[in-house]
């Protein structure tokens, strides 16, 4: 096999979803199989995109009152056991670590599933008087859950990246704006950075975060029509800070008990990210989180190089000044074809070409990724040129997705109806739901189907005054997907 037909994508987006989501992750240089089952590499240009998408975040966190710190990967057996929903909800996913060396541990250690039972009692250290909150603290970090069977990198491995906030407040109206506020900025990521809209709702009770009052989520849709829980913000109520002893003493000095959140956004979002853009042709990136967002390709014979290469460095010069991330590809080894077909596969967003022609006109060719639209431009205000078209391009995407996920919600009112409609089609389903779990199983067992989200708002009159399933009279409105 020829080195170009090595570099391309083989397998079909729309009819091996799986299988070509596995080729552009290893072909695009995003990641690679680790030896153990069910984790990955993380190759640089994959690591690149998490470390943009991280700043965009971590920004937003620190202009709202949070500060970063970072708690041990190990949790004693004795605080985890703490909170019993916590224990309930993670152990079968716990990996322990019972030896240190050649010596037996007094007391086994959890890999952290999740850190509520390492960070919360600090916050109980730190707490002592009504002054002394709001407290705020997130991680960037890795977590460990033995859950994952078939490793999709960035979707389900063993191990993943992912930010984990944890606070603590006064009453349950801080903690639940508290909640709202990183909700709504999980929401802003999907949409102002990685180009994708999202729907915002809240977790049935039953698939609750273990041990918490609330669970709201964001909820992308794949073109496969599967839903990606996309981020999660949990208002904890008193639940960990009554087993956890975080209390402080109020302006009436009467000792009260904090109300806590948790909230966290994992490289699943990448994930999301590289399968809803990402094309047959390769990795299709938003300018937003493109490590390149701009390659130049100068195309030239003997007679025309030296023109050819000093304009395209102009060119590059100027965009370098104006903040654009620029490659001039000037390889001498490989022609414009290969170096086109590299860059689509890499993800670049926009390619210009200058040729001869371009020099002479004073011109530039310009190439967006994501569908293979050629413009010709002035050379003149290039920075500006080029701005306006990656926001044409990053408007592209938003719109592609947002076309697919408009056209992929449901409504049904019956069991047949449901499993029709998500069999068929796939997408989301809403129905009116009486609220209870038994509910859910028919649809789960026959499709693998299962309620996502409900609205955020309790109090939110259901769309059908009864259960599609039960027949009785329903409680709230109910999404049903298949999932990731």
């Amino acid at each position: 096999m020829s080195g170009e037909q090595e570099l391309g994508i083989t397998e079909s987006k729309e009819h091996a979803t799986g299988e070509w989501y596995a080729e552009l992750v290893q072909k695009a240089g995003l990641a690679d199989y680790a030896p153990m089952g069910g984790f990955i590499v993380t190759r640089p240009r994959g690591y690149a995109i998490w470390e943009r998408l991280k700043n965009h975040l971590d920004g937003w966190f620190k202009q709202t009152g949070v500060q970063n710190a970072y708690f041990p990967m190990f949790i004693p057996e004795s605080y985890l056991e703490k909170e019993k929903d916590i224990v309930e909800g993670f152990d079968p996913e716990v990996a322990w670590v019972t030896k240190g060396g050649y010596d037996e541990l007094e007391e086994q250690l959890a890999v952290r599933p999740t850190s509520e039972s390492i960070i919360t009692p600090f916050l109980a250290q730190w707490t002592r008087s009504h002054r002394d909150l709001p407290i705020r603290v997130n991680q960037w970090c890795s977590v460990v859950r033995w859950e994952a069977t078939e490793t999709k990198p960035f979707f389900r491995t063993k191990e993943f990246l992912w930010q984990e906030g944890h606070t603590a407040h006064h009453d349950e109206e801080d903690a639940v704006e508290e909640m709202e506020t990183r909700l709504g900025q999980y929401k802003r990521l999907y949409e102002d950075v990685l180009a994708m809209p999202v729907l915002s709702g809240r977790k049935p009770d039953h698939d609750k975060f273990p041990g918490a009052h609330t669970t709201t989520t964001v909820e992308a849709l794949m073109p496969d029509g599967k839903s990606v829980q996309g981020g999660t913000s949990h208002y904890l109520g008193t639940s960990f800070a009554e087993a956890y002893d975080v209390t402080y003493v109020d302006e009436d000095e009467e000792v009260k008990t904090a109300h806590t959140t948790s909230w966290g956004l994992s490289w699943r979002a990448l994930g999301a990210l590289f399968m809803t853009h990402s094309d047959d042709q390769g990795l299709v990136l938003p300018p937003t989180l493109a490590e390149t967002q701009v390659v130049i390709v100068p195309i030239w014979d003997e007679d025309s190089k030296d023109d050819v290469l000093a304009y395209a460095e102009d060119v590059e010069a100027d965009l370098e000044d104006a903040g654009v991330r620029v490659e001039l590809d000037d390889r001498d080894h490989r022609n414009p074809g290969f170096k086109y077909n590299e860059h689509e596969l890499n993800g670049v967003p926009l390619r210009i070409e200058i040729g001869s022609y371009e020099v002479a006109d004073d011109e530039l060719t310009l190439v967006h990724r994501p569908d293979g639209e050629e413009i010709t431009v002035e050379r003149d205000n290039v920075a500006e040129t080029v701005e306006d078209h990656l926001d044409t391009i990053f408007a592209k995407l938003y719109a592609s997705a947002e076309e697919t996920l408009e056209g992929e919600i449901r409504e049904a009112e019956s069991r047949e109806e449901i499993l029709g409609t998500i069999g068929q089609h796939g997408g989301y389903v809403k129905c009116g739901w009486c609220g209870d779990e038994a509910c859910e199983e028919p649809i789960k067992d026959a499709i693998a189907a299962e309620i996502v989200m409900v609205p955020k708002d309790r109090d939110e009159e259901p769309i059908h005054d009864e259960c599609a399933i039960c027949g009785d009279e329903a409680e709230e409105t109910a999404y049903f997907a298949k999932t990731y």
